[in-house]
């Protein structure tokens, strides 16, 4: 079992940044990928980025261009999403999950999902 956890998101204004931390407790973590995703009130969740269990692989989605980072601490049992150049459409609750596979984690199936963290950025 894998129990995620998700911090760092706050209040930030029109181009400014902030990382959010998935902190997961259990011994398997190693084995999973992991994926942020966000939804904002009134939408659906929808993809920001995932990084393999290796962490040799990530994916972002398209409306990231460029902007944010993922990144994973194998002694801190921890996804980072470093968030840049943030705009008033990235606010959203950011949520992380665990997936063993890699394709369905991509579609949007997690095995596990933390509670999530707000972002919002004001204009």
């Amino acid at each position: 079992q894998v129990q995620l956890v998700e911090s760092g998101g706050g209040l930030v204004q029109v181009g400014g940044s902030l990382r959010l931390s998935c902190a997961a407790s259990g011994r398997t973590f190693n084995h999973y990928n992991i994926g942020w995703f966000r939804q904002a009130p009134g939408r659906e969740r929808e993809f920001v980025a995932a990084i393999n269990w290796s962490g040799a692989d990530t994916k972002y989605g398209d409306f990231v261009q460029g902007r944010f980072t993922i990144s994973r601490n194998y002694a801190k049992n921890t996804v980072y999403i470093q968030m840049n150049s943030l705009t008033p459409e990235d606010t959203a609750i950011y949520y992380c999950g665990a997936q063993v596979n890699w394709d369905r984690l991509l579609a949007g199936w997690s095995d596990y999902w933390g509670q999530g963290t707000q972002v919002t950025v004001s204009s």
